[in-house]
């Protein structure tokens, strides 16, 4: 992930070294815009739960820990609404909000039928995402920008475990719009979203075996994101 970060600030650079280049007009972009979205999402997991019985390989009772990568690919779709503003003749400020409906799901089931980890699902849902995206006008119809966004996404926990807080993440991207006379704009876009940290804890209440789960056992999971879209728009 850092050399795909260290890429897009490289692009970034060649896109501000080659500005003056631009032989555009950026008003062409410009204003407010919606968007309608198809994705392709690669969600991976990487997991773990632990008990209090010790540490153990991957592949090992449950009851000790247990590594959990998970990987899914999904197609869902989104919204964004945003605001492109020129600046000079070949530049554009493009600052807009995200939403995408895309569930990635982890489970863990109880092979071992102690009470010690049982059966838990961690469900991630409902994306959005708040995105600056510093834009080159390449002609009076295309263009290419970064995209540099800040993410949070509702998380749901299934059985005999606490609570756990909502995601927080960082979302970079880089992609291509053009712009028809019209209004009418296509959009093409690659990117990754990067969450924090999730976990929880077993709360011990559970019937005795599957669906029991120790307080001494917690479930970890560092969940990232891998996208691709096309949008088809209007810049009013």
């Amino acid at each position: 992930m850092n050399k795909l970060k260290t890429l897009l600030c490289a692009v970034f650079t060649l896109m501000l070294v080659n500005l003056g280049a631009a032989n555009s007009d950026s008003s062409n972009f410009a204003g407010p815009y919606v968007g309608f979205q198809l994705l392709g999402l690669g969600a991976e997991f990487s997991g773990s739960s632990t008990s209090g019985q010790g540490t153990a390989n991957a592949g090992n009772s449950a009851a000790e820990t247990d590594q959990l990568p998970v990987g899914a690919t999904v197609a869902t779709v989104g919204i964004e609404l945003g605001y492109a503003i020129p600046i000079g003749s070949g530049f554009v400020l493009d600052l807009g909000g995200q939403y995408l409906s895309g569930e990635a799901k982890i489970d863990h089931e109880n092979s071992t039928g102690t009470d010690a980890a049982g059966n838990v699902s961690l469900t991630m849902d409902d994306h959005y995402t708040y995105y600056i995206a510093p834009t080159i006008v390449l002609s009076e119809t295309s263009s290419l920008y970064i995209k540099a966004g800040v993410v949070q996404a509702d998380v749901n926990v299934t059985g005999d475990v606490q609570p756990t807080a909502n995601l927080h993440g960082e979302m970079w991207a880089v992609g291509t719009r053009t712009v028809l006379p019209s209004g009418i704009f296509i959009r093409t876009e690659a990117g990754y979203t990067e969450y924090n940290d999730i976990g929880t804890r077993g709360k011990g209440e559970g019937t005795q075996g599957a669906n029991r789960i120790g307080t001494d056992t917690t479930f970890t999971a560092k969940p990232t994101i891998v996208h691709g879209n096309i949008s088809l728009g209007f810049r009013f």
